[in-house]
């Protein structure tokens, strides 16, 4: 009984990674998965993990508690992390909302239950079906896995008190909302256009109520457009979804002491 302790102790220093990780991360983290889904999921996943991991040199004795503090650190901020990236997509659609007239119609995200825009929503659903098409959840699972390359378990992370740690989570965050202008600029731009038309016909009409015609009128032009450019915005989707699987690269990197 006694050996096995220690193999006990390692293995829930790998579950408390990888669940933490399922907490946070896009996808895997949502309500509408089942809980017992998810822990037998990270069970799984964590049995899997600490058979590919060399556990005869570590040496845990005296700062246990704090690994797992540590791990479960790790864990939600890659989780974090992921869903930072993806959330250029609610972003983009805020954008849009603001410009259509939909800013105030806000929905509840059965995911997350929070509201988020309703174009946000539109393509955000499209998105999470993109990403399984192209078996992203793969590759999230895969940068799970992979972190213990970067971040071996005994190994406390020193990067938060890095400024060039701190600078590169300060450049991704701008980079999402990059992101975001590039998936949003098409339909923003064109309804600036069309309220400066409006604009210009209600000062040659007086007659005319642009606030009556002008919102059905932007909305039309909306979903045109959006038909239009439906391919571009899956392909900055895709280059989204590559940005975030080299940000957690990175970030693991930086986290390891190799970035």
């Amino acid at each position: 009984m006694e050996s096995l302790i220690p193999h006990f102790s390692i293995f829930l220093l790998v579950f408390m990674r990888i669940s933490a990780f399922f907490v946070s991360v896009p996808l895997f983290s949502y309500r509408t998965i089942p809980t017992i889904f998810k822990i037998g999921f990270s069970f799984i996943l964590a049995l899997l993990v600490y058979y590919t991991l060399d556990i005869s040199p570590l040496a845990i004795d005296g700062v246990y508690l704090l690994l797992i503090v540590k791990e479960a650190i790790v864990g939600l901020f890659l989780g974090f992390i992921a869903y930072m990236m993806l959330s250029a997509i609610q972003i983009a659609g805020g954008f849009i909302d603001f410009q259509m007239g939909f800013a105030i119609a806000n929905v509840i995200d059965p995911q997350t239950g929070a509201q988020s825009p309703l174009m946000g929503q539109y393509f955000y659903m499209f998105a999470l079906l993109f990403l399984l098409a192209v078996n992203g959840h793969h590759f999230i699972i895969d940068g799970i896995f992979n972190s213990y390359h970067f971040i071996p378990i005994d190994h406390f992370v020193m990067a938060f008190g890095q400024e060039s740690f701190l600078l590169y989570v300060i450049k991704s965050f701008g980079l999402m909302f990059m992101i975001a202008f590039q998936m949003a600029i098409p339909i923003v731009a064109s309804l600036f256009l069309v309220d400066v038309a409006l604009g210009i016909v209600g000062r040659t009409v007086p007659q005319l109520n642009i606030f009556v015609v002008g919102f059905p009128i932007k909305i039309a032009v909306s979903f045109i457009v959006l038909f239009i450019v439906m391919a571009l915005l899956f392909a900055v989707i895709q280059n989204l979804f590559e940005e975030m699987l080299v940000v957690l690269r990175d970030v693991m990197s930086f986290m390891g002491g190799t970035g």
